[in-house]
Order: structure tokens, then C-alpha cells, then sequence
């Protein structure tokens, strides 16, 4: 974005009297992540981020050139600025839907998860304006037989969270009931399921893992609109404090 003696700085909201206001879910988070159980766990976080780039007036972006991949060059631009803002993206890729594509930021410990995602949303919203093309991180942005947008959040456990399902998918984002359908390389949204190197699974468990006996495990429930905040600590909330 701005070079030189530029600072970015992203401060979490709160009312005239003190109190966070009602979308200010930084706050719960901090208090989840601060309690000494989750503290002595560290808990480290990967999120893949999908998104798709929408024409404006129009349902998709459309680059020019039939040699062109449709927002490369938008998705380089968003890398090159997070890396320059401090941002942990670890990669980049395009997804198979016409203008999708999907950024990794992580592994990153605790609340900085959050913090990381919010500020890289940030960005790719500055540059999508400067090329003046819209984007959407609905994870069904159009009604036709496409893949979907999905946000994976990896962690290292993987029991408890079968138990609190509902709760979870309650949180997992908006619209999520019309990406979650068991097709697509999706789960069904009411049935929790889990499998080794399985795309249509609740949560993967990858073959190395499975392996070595220590590793990750990918929880492929959450929308890509969902807010990283309340996923992070609702995992870390539902593994260690039970």
C-alpha cells in the first residue's frame, strides 16, 4: 500500500463508557486466549482464505486475454502488500471457480490469527478498489453448481469438537447451510464426520499425520466469510477448556 514512513495500524472498537461494541469479537477472543489453560497450549492456527472477484454491475470478474488466469494480478498485489505489511501469508493459489482464489496466512499462534486475517481482508479490499473490481467472501457468491467458498482452520486436536457441532457450525458464518451440502467436496452441514485425507469430511486428518501419530488436523466447516476471532477461540475454547 503506502511505502515509506507509513504505519498500518488495526484497533478493536469500543463505546464512550468502555465496552466493546457488539461487533467487536476481539474482545471474547482476547479473554479465551489469555486464560492460562489455552496459554500453556499454544495454539497455533493456519487459515486458508478463499474469495471471488465479482465485475462490478456483473456476476463475475472477467479478465482480458484468454491467456490471462481471471485476478492474477490482483492476487499478486494482495500477497506482495501483506508481505510488506508484516502479514504471515504463507501462499497463494487460484481456485477452480471462474475469479476465485485463495491466500494462506499461518501457521500463527493465539489472537495474532485474527489480528493477521482481518488486516489481510483489509488490504485485499484496498486493492480490489484501486482496480475497481468488487469481491466476495460469501461462501455461495453465485447460485449455480460451482465450488464453494470454504475457510479451513487447522489446529493439532481434534476431539471435543464432534460434541459441540451445532455450536460450532452456528458460528462458522453466514450462508453457510447453502455451501454445506455434502457435494462439492463438502460435509453435510447437520452431520459431523471425520476422515483421513477426506475433502468431503467435517475434519481431515492428513496422511502423515496419521503416520507419525502427531501432526494437524483441518476443520473444513467454516465459511469464508466467518470471523477468524470467534473461530480461533471457539476451537481453542471447545479442545482445551472443555
Amino acid at each position: 500500500m503506502n511505502s515509506g514512513n507509513n504505519i498500518l495500524v488495526m484497533c478493536d472498537a469500543y463505546t464512550p463508557a468502555g465496552n466493546p461494541i457488539p461487533t467487536n469479537k476481539r474482545y471474547n477472543a482476547a479473554k479465551i486466549f489469555s486464560n492460562s489453560k489455552v496459554v500453556s497450549e499454544e495454539p497455533w492456527y493456519g487459515i486458508e482464505e478463499e474469495y471471488t472477484l465479482m465485475q462490478k454491475g456483473g456476476p463475475y470478474y472477467c479478465g482480458v486475454g484468454a491467456d490471462k488466469a481471471i485476478g492474477r494480478d490482483i492476487m499478486d498485489a494482495h500477497y506482495k502488500a501483506c508481505l510488506y505489511a508484516g502479514i504471515g501469508i504463507s501462499g497463494v493459489n487460484g481456485e477452480v471457480t471462474l475469479g476465485q482464489w485463495e491466500f494462506q496466512v499461518g501457521p500463527v499462534e493465539g489472537i495474532s490469527t485474527g489480528d493477521q486475517v482481518w488486516v489481510a481482508r483489509y488490504l485485499l479490499e484496498r486493492i480490489t478498489e484501486i482496480s475497481g473490481v468488487n469481491f466476495s467472501f460469501d461462501p455461495k457468491p453465485v447460485p449455480v453448481s460451482w465450488n464453494n467458498g470454504g475457510l479451513a482452520v487447522i489446529n493439532n486436536t481434534i476431539e471435543k469438537l464432534q460434541v459441540k457441532h451445532k455450536e460450532n457450525i452456528a458460528a462458522y458464518g453466514e450462508g453457510n447451510e447453502r455451501r454445506l451440502t455434502g457435494k462439492r467436496e463438502t460435509t453435510y452441514i447437520n452431520t459431523f464426520s471425520w476422515g483421513v485425507a477426506t475433502r468431503g469430511a467435517s475434519v481431515r486428518v492428513g496422511r502423515d499425520t496419521e503416520k507419525e501419530g502427531k501432526g494437524y488436523f483441518e476443520d473444513r466447516r467454516p465459511a469464508s466469510n466467518m470471523d477468524p476471532y470467534v473461530v480461533t477461540s471457539m476451537i481453542a475454547e471447545t479442545t482445551i477448556l472443555g
